[in-house]
């Protein structure tokens, strides 16, 4: 089987197109960690960019080739991506796919895959609609253009594949056909650590992970921070995700570390470095308005930490039934802060079983291979 994966190199979205080597969001790529592993199948990963990229490898993997598309600046979202539909129509009528998979609705991928000429399907990772009502996109906007665009493609594919049952009930009544398949972790959350030269957190070390947004509440969090501070707990709390100075909520949070010795900004980090962050951690507090899924607190499980979060769109099916995952309802600050408080007293310990239970559900190879069960429904049926 011949399989296009349409999805957005982040070399374009940071801008670091100097980079000889492209790289995904973390759905895609564990996803791709998955087809690498598989026989009979040849994968070709298609991504758009606004400026030429000099250098990129031909293939990913023994089975996976990749292949950027240089689209001007007005073949994007105010033409309603017409330059990166017809360049990837150009380029698929080279490669000759059985099957075309759109890898989300924030972009050019989806709406690609419709209008690809060959059978498709497409994955939601974010739910724009949904984003756009919570956060009252203005009309024009990037939110609402999105959302916009994804009522559009959601009923033109042969099918949508939800990562969770929040997903899926707000996909159902827009599309043709729906499939529950969670995100893959990728491959490096399942490596052990090696225990021996791990620091001792010295005190419970808590951390959140999330570019710092209204949405994800990191200021709120800050506050119930102060107040377990008040109360004489000892504790640490980081952030790992961006910040711009230039939106003020995040300027307020950026400002509220000055003379606060527990509290810490970390700013981005890699793959290593979240996962060395993730191991010197004791616990994960997440509190965002929304999640399709929730990658991090399956990231976070996946080493055993302790997780504290609000029932929050897709974070409900990863916690339901693993060790150590406390939910509360969406805005219930204080049964969230008493909660962290008990744990801090009880000595602050840790799931011994959530690493199993991730690797279980999310390993790459088996969510693979529930695509490769859904690309052939489709096929089976035109």
């Amino acid at each position: 089987m011949v399989i296009v994966l349409l999805t957005t190199d982040n070399r374009w979205q940071f801008q670091e197109y100097h980079k000889p080597v492209p790289w995904f969001g973390p759905a895609p790529e564990a996803l791709l960690q998955g087809f690498a592993g598989l026989a009979g199948i040849e994968v070709h990963v298609v991504s758009c960019t606004q400026k030429p990229i000099m250098t990129s490898p031909e293939k990913l993997a023994e089975n996976i080739w990749f292949h950027s598309l240089h689209v001007p600046t007005i073949g994007w979202l105010r033409t309603g991506y017409q330059g990166c539909i017809r360049a990837v129509r150009k380029k698929l009528k080279e490669i000759q796919p059985d099957i075309v998979h759109g890898t989300g609705t924030e972009r050019d991928c989806s709406i690609s895959a419709i209008f690809s000429g060959f059978p498709n399907v497409i994955t939601i990772h974010g739910n724009m609609a949904d984003l756009a009502r919570i956060a009252r996109a203005r009309i024009g906007s990037f939110h609402w253009l999105t959302a916009r665009l994804e009522d559009f493609t959601l009923p033109r594919t042969a099918g949508v594949l939800c990562n969770s049952v929040y997903t899926e009930n707000l996909v159902r009544p827009r599309a043709r056909k729906i499939w529950r398949i969670p995100h893959a972790l990728r491959q490096a959350f399942f490596v052990p650590a090696n225990a021996a030269s791990l620091p001792k957190p010295p005190a419970c070390v808590l951390l959140n992970v999330g570019t710092v947004l209204p949405l994800k509440h990191q200021n709120e969090l800050l506050d119930v921070a102060e107040q377990l501070h008040a109360e004489g707990l000892s504790f640490e709390l980081h952030f790992a995700g961006t910040a711009s100075a230039k939106d003020p909520y995040a300027a307020r949070f950026l400002g509220r570390f000055k003379n606060r010795p527990h509290l810490f900004w970390d700013g981005y980090k890699s793959i290593d470095e979240i996962i060395a962050q993730y191991d010197r951690s004791t616990a994960l507090v997440h509190v965002s308005a929304a999640e399709s899924f929730g990658l991090v607190v399956a990231e976070a499980l996946s080493r055993n930490l302790k997780f504290f979060g609000f029932n929050s769109g897709g974070v409900l099916d990863i916690a339901t039934g693993v060790e150590g995952a406390e939910l509360f309802e969406y805005g219930d600050w204080p049964g969230l802060k008493s909660s962290i408080a008990r744990w801090i007293r009880s000595g602050f310990p840790r799931p011994e079983t959530a690493a199993r239970v991730m690797r279980e559900r999310y390993y790459p190879d088996e969510i693979a291979r529930r695509h490769m069960e859904v690309f052939r429904e489709v096929l089976n049926l035109h």
